[in-house]
């Protein structure tokens, strides 16, 4: 029994050795003023709290540092506690025919099929009457969320008599935008109580022309509130409050349903194969529809579509120095406008045509933000003849409806993997570390051969050059 009684006392003080080890060790990984210090302090710092090999792990950080010291620089400057760069591959997708004009797409990706489906779709429909685009509006929005306990109709009556001063007190930041085609278009009280007791918000409508606006909008709204705040100690009918009125927050809205462009495709059906049959091209356009349509009854299958056409969107949203969070967001909150979620796109045929359509919203600029300071989105703007706001929302539109109607092609014909693989067949001899001689050689070799990770690794077992 004493041996027994040491056996357990001894058990419990190692459980507590390893216990205070942890703690220590967890600790370690622990820092205070990391913001502060150098960039070489926070590397020798990372490094040596979370690697164990700490030479090959500042070596792979500043393998990927740009050799232009003030490039660097500035890249650095863009966020807090930058390290090193994350590089994506930039391609491009030729032969979009948008409206008449040809234009070329630039594409941030790292997915392997996503420029080449883009640059099929492209190719296939320049000879099919290309792209057409329509703008239906470019109002964004910002909200003021606040908190009154009072008599509803007072606040209404509150916000009627100053609607217009509340306006005013701002010009000195709408000014600029205005002259430039923008501003305030309406400002409206709204009575949330049915959701939250006793809240309420001050709806912004806004233009913000070439630029995306953020900055500018919740610069607006901020102004707005302390001036709300401000008014309302001052009316008459709330002298009995000590604050009438409680801002939460104020900020932008990045759901922007009446900031939208619409992107479409058509052809006469037969046109869509002419080198097959027409039999042919009326089964294919029957098989795209059909997909669509499952797309807008089944929210599985719905969010992968949705996802393809972003595969479009998103890279030119991060070419050209966009926010492809906040369009994300406002794109899939779309989506389920309805109370479901469903298709982005639609597809029918109609006098004997075939259509293909997008409607996407779209917040988006072309001056301002990473525009003037990150050179490569300075060339991917370029690159697209330098366009107005409207007119990227346009090609980013059709990027989305082309990269959609490449993958529901692969869909309903030969399947999505044969077309992704081939092209996912780089990545996967590089993760076996083939050397160039045998890249070139599978490269043949799959041409005609399916291509998988196991066939792959089969193929360079039988051919050890």
């Amino acid at each position: 029994m004493i041996r027994q009684f040491r056996k357990n006392a001894l058990t419990i003080i190692l459980e507590g050795v390893e216990i205070l080890y942890l703690y220590k060790k967890n600790m370690s990984k622990k820092i205070s003023g990391f913001s502060r210090m150098t960039k070489s302090e926070k590397i020798d710092w990372i490094t040596n709290t979370h690697f164990s090999n700490v030479d090959k792990a500042k070596r792979q950080l500043e393998s990927y540092w740009n050799s232009d010291f003030k490039l660097q620089t500035r890249h650095d400057e863009f966020i807090e506690n930058s390290l090193s760069n994350f590089y994506l591959p930039l391609g491009v997708a030729p032969n979009f025919l948008i409206n008449g004009n040809f234009y070329t797409l630039p594409m941030v990706t790292e997915e392997s099929s996503v420029v080449a489906g883009a640059a099929n779709s492209a190719k296939f429909w320049s000879t099919r009457g290309g792209f057409k685009t329509k703008i239906l509006d470019t109002t964004k929005v910002g909200q003021i969320h606040f908190l009154f306990e009072g008599n509803p109709r007072d606040l209404m009556k509150f916000f009627d008599r100053k609607k217009s001063d509340l306006i005013k007190s701002v010009a000195h930041i709408t000014r600029n935008m205005q002259e430039r085609g923008g501003g305030i278009l309406d400002l409206n009280l709204v009575n949330k109580g049915e959701k939250l007791p006793y809240y309420y918000q001050l709806h912004l409508d806004i233009k913000t022309v070439d630029a995306m606006g953020a900055n500018f909008i919740n610069s607006c709204l901020e102004n707005l509130a302390k001036t709300l705040v401000k008014f309302a100690k001052e009316y008459h009918l709330f002298k009995d409050q000590e604050n009438p009125i409680d801002i939460l927050m104020s900020i932008l809205s990045n759901y922007v349903p009446q900031c939208v462009v619409q992107a479409e495709v058509s052809c006469p059906v037969k046109e869509l194969y002419p080198q097959i049959n027409d039999k042919y091209s009326y089964r294919f356009a029957k098989r795209i529809i059909q997909a669509v349509e499952i797309a807008k009854c089944e929210v599985y299958r719905a969010v992968t579509h949705n996802k393809g056409i972003m595969n479009g969107v998103d890279a030119l949203i991060i070419a050209t120095g966009n926010d492809f969070r906040a369009v994300e967001a406002g794109v899939h909150a779309y989506a389920a406008r309805s109370g479901k979620y469903s298709s982005l796109s639609n597809a029918y045929i109609k006098d004997d045509k075939f259509i293909m359509e997008l409607s996407l919203p779209l917040a988006v600029g072309t001056i301002g933000g990473l525009t003037q300071i990150h050179p490569m989105v300075s060339w991917c703007l370029e690159l697209l003849g330098k366009p107005s706001a409207e007119k990227l929302m346009e090609i980013i539109a059709v990027a989305g409806l082309a990269q959609n109607f490449a993958a529901l092609r692969s869909l309903v014909t030969e399947g999505i993997q044969k077309g992704h693989m081939k092209m996912h067949l780089i990545n996967i001899l590089n993760q076996f570390n083939a050397n160039e001689v045998q890249k070139k050689a599978a490269v043949s070799y799959f041409k005609k051969n399916r291509v998988s990770v196991k066939s792959v690794e089969k193929f360079l077992e039988q051919n050890k050059l």
